[in-house]
């Protein structure tokens, strides 16, 4: 016998007042984990993420659902020698029960306690941390799929996660994708995600940015926000109301920096890709997902989802149509002009939900092969070379989740390794296994390495390396978490050496513990330069700079193209081409840039040099 019981349809209240569903079996009763539990007023704040920007603080209040008569207001105050001062209010917006709080002339030099207040009695408490720009290394933790189901080991608390945040003390905690499992009740999920993390959020920036699980679907492609109509929304768009899915990104996303282009999408959907910068490092957080058209109706159904391809005899180049896009123009246009600010920038990252390849070979059980699958970033090619291409320029690496299978990926356009580097990170409990079993053998790898890794072609023909996987175990059963290859990603950034380190960490250790190892093949560590490996065809002479670590933009004069530009290190750097011809260098932020023009590319064994006073 099932027992509901709902306050309020769905369409009018977005679940907010869903109640508990009890199952009876036997005399034996199970309790639904999504349940709202009931609080007192005093507790009716149940957790709150915020972002500084630019000395601007977003933070976001998620409270319980209010009753009739409670106030539709909340404050945020600070702690100032000694005393709580109020710096804003606003609205709770009864459509999934968010409090946005914005404060501009954030002074982000020190850490400061704030407090969430609502109504007489509600109080939540945290800090916001001052601004790590003195810091040698910045922190990032990052976390993917957060299922809660039992049998994929969901049921299992996050103790272990919280307990080694506390003790990796991060800059910043990223989670990438799928807080969300449920997909038709994302408030009543949002708020058990919010137990679960909101002890080491409420304390430290926070990016959360939706995928598929959480608007309600099995696989996103957003198609610029069209209406979904198949099964498994292959032909694209949103299978949930709008509505719906305005509160699950106004949810996990009105916390971020402000929108680079906030104009809406079809049917009015928002957008929230932008970019943050803490502690001299810039984030590009990208919405992969939004404008991606769908595959069914676009190109040949070669499997039993239009999405699935398994035919190894398919031409690569034949899914590759033009009508295809993967980030779409606003979002390039966005990285364009990303990958060329460093105003107090020294390193650049892009934050997003999923890799730019065709990540794993084995879907869901072993023997489930895939050769292609259009759910990956491998897919359109030409928008995953527009995007890699678009972040080499920055030297940025790429940080994700999404795929269940924690990877390291060297990433090639026209030559393998000629790119950036991404880390994605394994689940924090596994729904559906993958795993990277290429059947050749990697070429250039390392003596007696797997044949897995090394120079490998995904389903899509794209270029890429395996440098690090953690593929689960084959056999069933056994541990939900550690047969299922859960885990989380670390990435540590030294802004003095420009060395990022990748490190990939099982569930269920202690980080602090000597016997703790990460997953093989990690900690993986290589240089910012190496994100724009691609072989140079010439070089313009050295530079020789009477300021250290200036910003340098090398852009080609017979295209206008803007080649890259970086942060370099030291005073001298010799740019490296890759075409024959003249540029233009410039050397220098705003007023104090100096451009030199018509510069010559030479050979590499040329000695030629610069002097460039500031």
């Amino acid at each position: 016998m099932k027992i509901s019981f709902l306050s309020r349809s769905f369409y009018f209240c977005s679940l907010s007042l869903l109640a508990a569903t009890i199952t009876l079996v036997g005399q034996k009763k199970r309790i639904d984990p999504l349940a709202i539990p009931e609080v007192t007023r005093d507790k009716v704040i149940c957790f709150a993420l915020y972002t500084v920007h630019e000395k601007t603080l977003k933070l976001t209040a998620q409270l319980y659902p209010l009753k009739e008569g409670e106030p539709r207001k909340a404050r945020l105050e600070i702690k100032q020698d000694g005393k709580w001062k109020q710096v804003d209010e606003t609205d709770v917006i009864e459509r999934g029960w968010t409090a946005p709080f914005r404060v501009e002339n954030w002074d982000d030099t020190k850490d400061t306690t704030y407090r969430v207040r609502h109504g007489a009695k509600a109080t939540y408490e945290g800090l916001v941390r001052k601004n790590p720009v003195d810091k040698r290394e910045i922190v990032v933790v990052g976390f993917t799929g957060n299922s809660i189901n039992p049998g994929h080991g969901g049921n299992i608390p996050k103790d272990d996660l919280v307990s080694n945040i506390k003790k990796i003390q991060p800059d910043l905690l990223f989670f990438s994708g799928d807080q969300v499992y449920d997909h038709r009740r994302h408030f009543a999920a949002w708020l058990k995600f919010g137990r679960d993390f909101g002890e080491v959020i409420k304390d430290h920036p926070t990016v959360t940015i939706p995928d598929d699980h959480d608007v309600g679907q099995p696989n996103l492609w957003g198609h610029n926000g069209k209406k979904s109509t198949l099964s498994g929304a292959s032909d694209g768009g949103y299978i949930m109301p709008v509505e719906y899915v305005k509160e699950v990104e106004r949810a996990q996303t009105s916390h971020l920096p402000d929108p680079y282009d906030p104009t809406p999408i079809g049917r009015g959907i928002g957008t929230y890709y932008t970019d943050l910068t803490w502690g001299r490092v810039s984030f590009a957080i990208i919405e992969d997902r939004k404008f991606k058209t769908g595959p069914a109706g676009m190109i040949p159904r070669q499997g039993p989802r239009p999405d699935h391809i398994r035919n190894p005899e398919y031409d690569p180049k034949s899914v590759d149509v033009p009508q295809a896009v993967l980030l779409g123009k606003r979002q390039l246009k966005f990285l364009d002009d990303w990958a060329q600010d460093w105003t107090n920038i020294d390193l650049k990252a892009a934050l997003s939900q999923t890799i730019f390849c065709g990540g794993a070979h084995i879907h869901g059980r072993v023997g489930g092969r895939l050769h292609a699958d259009l759910d990956s970033n491998g897919w359109p090619q030409t928008g995953r070379n527009k995007a890699i291409s678009a972040l080499r320029k920055a030297f940025a690496f790429h940080f994700a989740g999404d795929q269940h299978l924690a990877t390291v990926f060297h990433h090639g356009i026209d030559e393998w390794r000629d790119s950036i580097y991404s880390f994605c990170v394994p689940s924090i409990a596994n729904l559906y296994l993958r795993w990277w079993k290429p059947l050749e053998p990697g070429k250039n790898r390392k003596p007696g390495q797997d044949p897995i890794y090394g120079d490998h072609v995904d389903g899509f023909n794209n270029k890429v390396t395996a440098l690090a996987v953690a593929n689960p175990t084959p056999e069933k059963g056994g541990d939900k978490l550690s047969t299922r290859a859960a885990g989380f990603g670390v990435v540590r950034i030294d802004k003095q050496t420009r060395d990022v380190t990748f490190i990939c960490w099982p569930r269920n250790i202690d980080v602090e513990d000597k016997e703790a190892k990460p997953y093989p093949g990690w900690p993986f560590t290589f240089n910012q330069l190496d994100n724009y490996a691609r072989a140079a065809v010439a070089y313009l002479p050295l530079l020789q700079i009477n300021k250290p670590d200036q910003v340098v933009q090398v852009v080609e004069e017979k295209s206008g193209e803007v080649v890259y530009t970086l942060r370099i290190k030291g005073k001298s750097f010799r740019p490296k081409v890759f075409a024959k011809g003249k540029y233009t260098i410039h050397v220098g932020e705003g007023k104090n840039r100096k451009s030199m023009k018509g510069v010559q590319a030479i050979p590499k064994t040329t000695k030629k040099a610069l002097s460039v006073e500031l």
